[in-house]
């Protein structure tokens, strides 16, 4: 450890202090977290789950361990070193957050969880303390009880800060799963919405309590195992109806109130993974999306007239026995009453579009009228405008042969 100078002592914890430090041949400033039991064997260090959990894992939003030291028996993990966690940040924070610096925070914190998950490990104690922060980059951290996905249960009925613990782990399942981390995110995002905890229970009996007074209390529609569970434990639900969830969390918009609901599911089941979350419509808020492109002809018929008709039209080439040629045009033939039509009137030829490109049979284009010039048009049932978008650079293979149609132009708490 000679390469390392201390610089202070940013955290302790149960397991192990945390210290700033300065590589002094690269000038690199790192995290370096002191363990508290002594390691007599090598093989002790590199079988931690923290050690073979991070070991695996890569992830930008995900810290980074970057050596692990043995010295005098004691044990040094160098991590890269990250200003603050999450909690402080909220402490110390004068005003809420705005919505898209949470959309931010929670967009980093599921893309890393994803990654954990679909890598094969749950993290088990998602907290704010352990979600580590510098310039608005946010990364999971603290992996001392992280375990593999596909482990075999019973698993212990006492992990994660108890705010944040899960229902299933705090009704003493054995056989929990990755969901209990997306419960953990789910409470983590309103706290960032009000800056306290959503269920700040003083007691494994009064966290199921408070989390009741924001849920409810769930039967077996809700969540089917939750009598099983609660009888094995020999607990009885408070009978609460649950609040509105928008008047506990004021300054979230529904569609921020609407994933914390999915994320603090009861049912374990119903929850969704991290990767599914990403894609809720709280993450596109405010995402640009085009309008649909319109027939060229749409915006000139008023609200009354007639509609766009849709012809189909199917060609039969060839006349000689080698020709197997079939041509498919599909086409809005738009109805001219209250359109204004430059190209009809300003010229004398008929606007077309221009069936071709069989090499092979030149002679064999077609030409099939869009808008006749005399204005004249078939009867038949009248549909939505389709985009004239449709009908440019559209190239559609032939089911024979090589012709082609083209279609004209981061303190501890409890």
């Amino acid at each position: 450890m000679e390469r390392y100078r201390v610089v202070k002592e940013v955290g302790d914890g149960t397991c192990g202090c945390v210290y700033k430090a300065l590589n002094l041949e690269t000038n690199e400033i790192v995290a370096i977290k002191k363990m508290k039991r002594k390691f007599y064997f090598w093989e002790e260090c590199i079988n931690l789950r923290e050690v073979k959990s991070l070991r695996k894992m890569n992830h930008p939003n995900i810290v980074k361990l970057k050596e692990i030291v043995r010295e005098n028996h004691e044990l040094f993990f160098i991590f890269e070193y990250m200003e603050c966690n999450l909690y402080q940040i909220m402490r110390d924070r004068q005003n809420s957050f705005t919505e898209g610096e949470i959309r931010s925070f929670m967009s980093q914190i599921l893309q890393g969880l994803a990654y954990m998950h679909k890598n094969g490990y749950f993290h088990r104690d998602l907290k704010p303390e352990n979600l580590l922060v510098t310039n608005d980059i946010i990364k999971i951290a603290d992996f001392g009880l992280a375990r593999e996905v596909m482990s075999k249960p019973p698993y212990t009925d006492y992990v994660s800060t108890r705010w944040y613990r899960a229902p299933e782990v705090l009704l003493h399942s054995s056989s929990y799963t990755p969901a209990i981390d997306v419960w953990a995110v789910g409470a983590i995002m309103a706290e960032l919405f009000t800056l306290s905890p959503l269920f700040p229970g003083e007691s494994e009996t009064d966290q199921i309590y408070k989390i009741c007074t924001v849920l409810g209390t769930p039967d077996r529609s809700i969540w089917p195992e939750v009598m099983d569970l609660s009888r094995s434990v020999n607990f009885r639900f408070f009978q609460i109806p649950p609040a509105n969830l928008s008047d506990v969390i004021p300054n979230a918009s529904l569609e921020a109130v609407d994933l914390i609901l999915q994320l603090c599911s009861w049912d374990p089941q119903r929850r969704p993974t991290a990767e599914q979350s990403l894609q809720h419509p709280f993450f596109h808020v405010g995402t640009w999306v085009p309008y649909p492109l319109r027939d060229p002809f749409y915006a000139k018929i008023n609200e009354t007239g007639p509609k766009p008709k849709l012809e189909l039209n199917l060609w039969d080439f060839g006349t000689e026995s080698d020709d197997c040629f079939l041509g498919l045009t599909l086409a809005v033939k738009p109805s001219i009453t209250n359109i204004d039509v430059n190209d009809a009137s300003q010229h004398s030829r008929e606007e077309f579009l221009f069936c071709s490109g069989y090499q092979e049979n030149p002679r064999h284009s077609v030409f099939w009228p869009l808008i006749s010039s005399n204005g004249s048009m078939n009867d038949g049932p009248t549909m939505p405008s389709l985009s004239s978008s449709y009908l440019v650079n559209r190239n559609c293979s032939d089911f024979y042969g090589e012709s082609k149609l083209a279609v004209g132009s981061f303190g501890t708490r409890p």
